[in-house]
């Protein structure tokens, strides 16, 4: 997790949170740009202006720069979402517009992502998206799934509704996986993906609803539940 600076001043604090700005802003561009491996802490700090040891004071490793990036993709994502859906109540066109916000938050990050899966690809990667230091970015993208089921008026039963929020952020985390290795320009096989599954979750969930579907859905909720557990 990164490191929370406590200022001693009012004036410090100010100058202390612009440098923390600028070098984030810094790193993520270099990210963007120049890829995982390519991005160092004492490189930010060169085009920063400030010493290595100023650097490291925000941020200890570059991991620590890795949850930032994490931190404000995830924030834009659920920005970008909820202003999206104001007014949408149909939940698979919810669920249209949750999923291609979340492409437009990482589209920046394309051509670098590959990179990044390698290094988080680890189960114990300190860069993992699962693993506990990206605890807060990963729940602000739980949220968005939430957000979707919440605001719909879709009838769903109630026991797929509590867990339909972790489906979708699942199904989400899946998307993402194909856009990494999706090369068609501008990533659109990875954007008529999303509308087309959208489309068919939204004809699919009425049968949800018929009594003979009960069992074999309590039965795949299980599934889940037991594998993320």
């Amino acid at each position: 997790m990164m490191v929370a600076y406590t200022p001693t001043i009012g004036c410090h604090m100010g100058k202390s949170e612009e440098t923390r700005r600028k070098i984030s802003e810094i790193a993520l561009a270099s990210f963007r740009e120049r890829g995982y491996e390519q991005t160092t802490l004492r490189l930010i700090a060169s085009e920063a202006g400030i010493s290595v040891g100023n650097a490291y004071y925000y941020f200890p490793t570059k991991n620590h720069l890795v949850q930032e990036l994490y931190l404000q993709v995830q924030t834009t994502h659920l920005e970008t979402a909820e202003k999206a859906m104001e007014g949408v109540t149909d939940i698979a066109k919810r669920l249209e517009t949750a999923m291609l916000a979340g492409l437009d938050a990482i589209s920046g990050y394309h051509d670098s992502a590959p990179g990044f899966l390698a290094a988080a690809i680890a189960p114990t990667s300190a860069v993992s998206p699962f693993g506990v230091d990206a605890a807060g970015p990963r729940e602000l993208s739980r949220q968005v799934f939430r957000e979707v089921v919440e605001g719909s008026t879709t009838t769903i039963p109630t026991d797929l509704a509590r867990q339909l929020p972790e489906l979708l952020w699942l199904a989400y985390m899946g998307l993402a996986l194909f856009w990494v290795y999706d090369n068609s320009p501008g990533q659109k096989r990875s954007r008529r993906l999303v509308q087309r599954s959208s489309k068919l979750f939204g004809s699919l969930l009425p049968l949800t609803r018929l009594p003979f579907l009960r069992g074999p859905i309590n039965e795949a909720l299980d599934i889940v539940a037991e594998a993320r557990s």
